[in-house]
């Protein structure tokens, strides 16, 4: 799973995620993309689901880039606790995600099966999706 080797609190507040994304919004690396249209957190879980799903599909051909990371840790309290005594201890890994952000790119494969390969990926994710194409892409 991605984790960060190193935070500096164990424990982050969750704040509002509001607006489009205003960095890693266009295709940096390959000519195809899967692109949010929703506000989300994506677990560590998720990103790597998504991530087998497409490299399955594409035979392990071409290239495939994941352009976000879990950075933010969430906590959880026990079942059948009672409310108080603290918040909980961190249960894992989320990548806070917001409407316009490119999460994986793929290069080195056909039209086709780039969008096959993020269409099953789009179903192991909790939001809706887009695939995209670079502008200049030629076949």
């Amino acid at each position: 799973m991605l984790q960060p080797k190193k935070t500096k609190f164990r424990r982050e507040q969750k704040n509002v995620m509001k607006g489009m994304a205003q960095r890693g919004n266009q295709l940096a690396f390959g000519s195809f993309g899967l692109k949010t249209l929703e506000n989300c957190w994506l677990t560590a879980q998720q990103i790597e689901a998504a991530r087998q799903a497409i490299s399955r599909r594409m035979n392990r051909e071409g290239q495939i880039w994941i352009r976000i990371f879990p950075v933010k840790p969430f906590t959880k309290k026990p079942l059948s606790t009672r409310m108080g005594k603290g918040k909980g201890d961190p249960q894992g890994f989320v990548a806070p995600v917001t409407p316009g952000r490119i999460l994986f790119e793929a290069e080195g494969v056909s039209l086709e099966i780039a969008k096959e390969a993020m269409r099953l990926a789009s179903h192991k994710l909790p939001v809706a999706t887009k695939f995209i194409v670079r502008r200049d892409y030629v076949e």
